[in-house]
């Protein structure tokens, strides 16, 4: 086994589904500044990837859910995912209703919805991962 100081950063990511439409946040900062992403972040100390998806999409879109309505998309974990080092991810869906509505906070200069089947360019591997909840989503 070879020994390597490699520290790996877990974080969350959530595709809020919204009938056929995905809830996507402009980057405020690097990397990736002025792209669209996922809504999600850093999993705190003591905190579950389920928690930490809950505040995230809460503080970066004030979209509120509860925990128990999200749905495990995948883990995505390919080396090279984020510039900024080795960054875990757990992808989370939850559908939302028809008339929720989404305000810019937090890190996010702006929210968006995007048509699910063509949100256009994302940072970071997220438009794998919208891929993957829509499949998942129809097929379930």
């Amino acid at each position: 086994m070879s020994e390597t100081s490699e520290s790996i950063t877990f974080t969350v990511d959530i595709v809020c589904l919204r009938r056929n439409s995905v809830l996507l946040i402009e980057r405020g900062w690097d990397p990736h500044q002025g792209l669209y992403a996922l809504p999600g972040g850093f999993v705190d100390p003591g905190e579950t990837s389920r928690a930490a998806g809950v505040r995230e999409l809460l503080e970066e879109t004030s979209v509120k859910v509860a925990e128990e309505d999200l749905v495990l998309v995948g883990v995505y974990d390919r080396p090279d995912r984020d510039p900024r080092g080795r960054f875990v991810t757990v992808a989370y869906r939850v559908n939302v209703p028809e008339d929720t509505t989404a305000r810019a906070g937090d890190d996010a200069a702006d929210v968006r919805w995007a048509p699910l089947g063509n949100p256009g360019d994302l940072a970071f591997d997220h438009a794998e991962i919208v891929r993957a909840a829509r499949l998942q989503s129809t097929t379930r």
